[in-house]
């Protein structure tokens, strides 16, 4: 029976564990999802139509023969979505002329609140080649699905506008082909990302 016992109790602290490690809790306690790890062992092709910063309506294929850092947060994220596009941007500006092949993709999980105008304003604070992607519920959700990324609205306060959105961490590498490569955890060392880029570029 004690056997049988601590099997269970076994069991529970295991789920416990893989349940903590999914949803990691950060600065003023916004929830975010980190990615799994993927690699190039399980790669596939993701799909988007989405709406640029400029209002322009752009695909995966608009950015064919490019590299993609993809990123999905929302504008009125207190600490991790700053945090990972100021990393983007030191890496862009390391990898110098080679900047020319790659394009930093911010993509909206908040739709409702990011509009093309507000977006706009807020990549121009980072780095001059960060593109800011929004469209509707429906097209963001669809872009979240291809990625394998995760999001959700948290329970608003009695201020209905004021909320959180949990979301996957993860930056995303994409080919020139549109084929996934593998993914950068949240605080990942731009020195790793710069080797990374370097060695494929």
């Amino acid at each position: 029976m004690k056997k049988i016992r601590y099997i269970l109790w076994g069991t529970v602290a295991i789920m416990l564990a893989v349940y903590i490690g999914l949803f990691v809790w950060r600065g003023t306690g916004n929830p975010v999802f980190e990615a799994s790890s993927q690699s190039e062992s399980n790669a596939f092709s993701p799909s988007f139509m989405l709406v640029d910063h400029q209002g322009n309506t752009v695909t995966e294929k608009t950015y064919r023969g490019q590299w993609l850092l993809v990123f999905f947060g929302f504008t009125n994220c207190p600490d991790i979505c700053p945090t990972t596009l100021s990393d983007l941007a030191v890496v862009m500006d390391q990898i110098g002329g080679k900047a020319a092949s790659v394009t930093p993709l911010f993509i909206s999980v908040d739709p409702e609140r990011d509009r093309v105008e507000s977006m706009a304003e807020y990549v121009s604070a980072f780095h001059p080649t960060i593109v800011g992607l929004t469209g509707a519920e429906k097209q963001i959700a669809s872009a979240a699905e291809t990625f394998k990324a995760y999001y959700e609205k948290q329970q608003p306060d009695r201020d209905q506008s004021n909320y959180a959105v949990a979301h996957t961490s993860a930056v995303y590498l994409i080919s020139p082909d549109g084929t996934f490569v593998r993914t950068f955890g949240y605080g990942t060392a731009t020195e790793v990302f710069v080797t990374e880029l370097n060695k494929r570029l």
